[in-house]
């Protein structure tokens, strides 16, 4: 398997998590799952508040300062970092800012192998899962399910609305296994 990183995007709630661990379950090697939810869980509260970190309004739109911008940056080199040291990696992202957001992805990936999956998930799904889970900001689902795949363009796409989490996670690592085949 010639792939090191495979890059999930898709909007909050869309099944990006579900997938992933099942990603892990399907493969027969170790990848670990970073996301943008591990990063702000690591982040200082005070930077989940204020203007300079990330704020959550109560309409689901979630804003970026520059002192989680400064971090966000660390975070994504240590990511490639541990790519480039031999850990196969799948990313939970959220691109709020499109293609803007993936290019910053790109640079920090240079030279290794990526995969970039986008998930879909109709937004009226997405937005009832956000519902049950109770630990999201409601209106982020349904504002975030378009905006993310603005500009995009994928290796795979897959869609959590009418495929399950594994089926979702077998087409990404057959993708993922016939590209490895392709490059031995």
């Amino acid at each position: 398997m010639a792939a090191q990183v495979i890059v999930l995007n898709g909007g909050s709630s869309s099944g990006k998590s579900g997938i992933a661990r099942c990603l892990q379950a399907v493969f027969g090697e170790p990848w670990l799952t970073l996301g943008v939810d591990t990063l702000i869980d690591a982040m200082p509260a005070r930077l989940r508040l204020g203007d300079e970190g990330i704020g959550f309004a109560d309409d689901g739109e979630v804003t970026v300062g520059g002192e989680f911008r400064g971090i966000e940056d660390a975070w994504i080199d240590g990511v490639a970092a541990m790519a480039r040291a031999g850990a196969r990696v799948i990313v939970d992202e959220v691109f709020l800012g499109g293609s803007e957001s993936r290019a910053r992805w790109e640079k920090a990936l240079h030279g290794l192998d990526v995969v970039w999956v986008g998930v879909r998930c109709d937004a009226a799904v997405a937005a009832g899962r956000e519902l049950a889970r109770g630990d999201r900001v409601v209106g982020m689902a349904e504002a975030q399910a378009d905006l993310v795949h603005r500009d995009m363009s994928y290796d795979i796409e897959v869609d959590t609305a009418s495929t399950e989490a594994i089926e979702c996670a077998k087409t990404i690592a057959s993708y993922v296994a016939s590209r490895g085949a392709g490059r031995a």
